[in-house]
């Protein structure tokens, strides 16, 4: 039986409780799970189609929490899954000090984060956009020069926009929502003017919103993104286990026919589709899988 942990206050209250005190554990992490008999995994409320809560809070689904429950069960078979709500900022954390054994969430893999975790096989590749309003009339990055800009805090987002921002000698305003919906809500209520996340999840964000022929994704991409499963560092055994396991999906079709279910059929919710084929980059990885930095993937 799977066991929810229903909000983001529980997972940060646990990283205050044991971050200052706990430490990484000394056991491998597959021999945590077989003395347990269960595994944590770190989860989204709000980021479909890669992780969101459905319901009231006991049910989290998503492309990559599909992901976290096929390799769990291919590697831990036995062992009873926990769901816990993390968010961008307190992941790596809940990771680093044993509180989460697997974060599934759309985190982005890149070398300041592979001195804290370490991550998967690459199972995404993104491409930082923005979402717009389509009576707005901005279609550029260009025409936000001194706007309302949204963007979730924690995420690389943030950094290419202030990247941008010295490159292109430009301001902008940027307002951070604590998470994707608040970060949303903020376009959606005019506060802002656009807002940038990963392509994959402004599209599922639009399509669940309340209008969703209202936004539209635009302009260029301000960078592309290897999104990844994560776990613990100096652990081996356990990222060989993950990553033997997605390559048998990837060799198998199994990852292609998951990626499909979440990206261009219908989800729920509202049953809407992202319609978000796989790309040239992701397919590409699926022949030849790396789990290579962003940095490997800069302009």
């Amino acid at each position: 039986m799977s066991i929810p942990f229903k909000t983001v206050a529980a997972a940060t209250l646990l990283a205050f409780a044991f971050g200052a005190i706990a430490q990484t554990p000394a056991t491998g992490t597959l021999d945590k799970i077989k003395t347990s008999g269960k595994v944590v995994l770190g989860v989204r409320e709000a980021s479909p189609p890669m992780a969101y809560m459905l319901g009231a809070g006991d049910k989290y689904v998503g492309y990559h929490v599909e992901l976290c429950e096929r390799v769990l069960k291919d590697i831990a078979p036995t062992a009873r899954l926990e769901y816990m709500a993390v968010t961008a900022q307190n992941t790596i954390s809940l990771v680093q000090n044993g509180t989460l054994d697997i974060g599934c969430g759309p985190t982005t893999n890149n070398t300041a984060r592979q001195q804290q975790v370490a991550f998967a096989l690459t199972t995404y590749v993104s491409e930082v956009r923005m979402a717009t309003k389509v009576d707005s009339g901005i279609t550029t990055l260009d025409q936000l020069a001194g706007r309302n800009v949204s963007a979730s805090t924690g995420t690389t987002a943030v950094q290419l926009l202030r990247k941008r921002e010295r490159a292109q000698n430009v301001s902008y305003n940027t307002m951070l929502g604590k998470d994707h919906l608040e970060s949303f809500l903020l376009m959606e209520s005019g506060r802002a003017d656009a807002f940038v996340l990963d392509d994959n999840l402004l599209a599922g964000i639009i399509a669940n919103s309340k209008n969703p022929a209202g936004y539209r994704i635009v302009g260029d991409a301000l960078g592309s993104e290897p999104i990844a499963l994560l776990f613990r560092k100096d652990d081996p055994a356990f990222k060989t286990a993950v990553d033997d396991s997605l390559r048998r999906m990837m060799k198998s079709g199994d990852l292609e026919k998951i990626y499909t279910k979440w990206f261009v059929a219908a989800i729920p919710p509202k049953n809407t589709s992202l319609n978000l084929p796989m790309s040239p980059a992701l397919k590409q990885l699926m022949l030849e899988p790396n789990d290579k930095p962003l940095e490997a993937y800069a302009k």
